[in-house]
């Protein structure tokens, strides 16, 4: 598990990983066969770019103000097996990527929050969790809508 010696070491951290995402979503429309798929992808993308907006700021201004609440989890990607990352995925294929990627970073996320050294990293720590959280409720919502109905 990685050591955090500050809040700083914290925020960088949680950065880099926002930019990861921001990278995975980019690449997932750039690869998207169909307008719809990229524009999900693009949205995901700049939504992540806004949390790396909001934890630089944090950062920058030493404030932090956590908004806790429930989020709902379908849990449609404990049911789903792994998907392989390909140029030719299918909306559904790329929809189980990026729900698998959600739920490692919330999990990550909130592992981290319970080994926190103080109770500031460990309310970012679970705010980030909650908007990991968001995500993949976001993608459980794309998948059900979209997939299952379907079939």
């Amino acid at each position: 598990m990685e050591k955090f010696n500050s809040i700083d070491d914290v925020l960088d951290f949680a950065i880099n990983a926002e930019q990861n995402a921001v990278d995975f979503y980019n690449q997932l429309a750039e690869n998207s066969k169909t307008e719809d798929m990229r524009f999900v992808f693009t949205s995901f993308a700049q939504e992540e770019i806004n949390h790396k907006v909001r934890l630089t700021k944090i950062k920058k201004e030493g404030t932090f103000k956590i908004e806790s609440k429930k989020i709902t989890d379908l849990k449609i990607s404990d049911y789903i097996a792994d998907v392989q990352v390909t140029p030719n995925m299918t909306y559904q294929e790329a929809l189980v990527v990026a729900m698998g990627n959600e739920k490692a970073a919330f999990k990550l996320y909130y592992d981290l929050a319970k080994n926190a050294e103080t109770e500031e990293m460990r309310d970012i720590f679970l705010s980030l969790a909650q908007e990991e959280s968001k995500h993949k409720l976001r993608f459980e919502i794309e998948y059900d809508e979209y997939v299952l109905r379907e079939n």
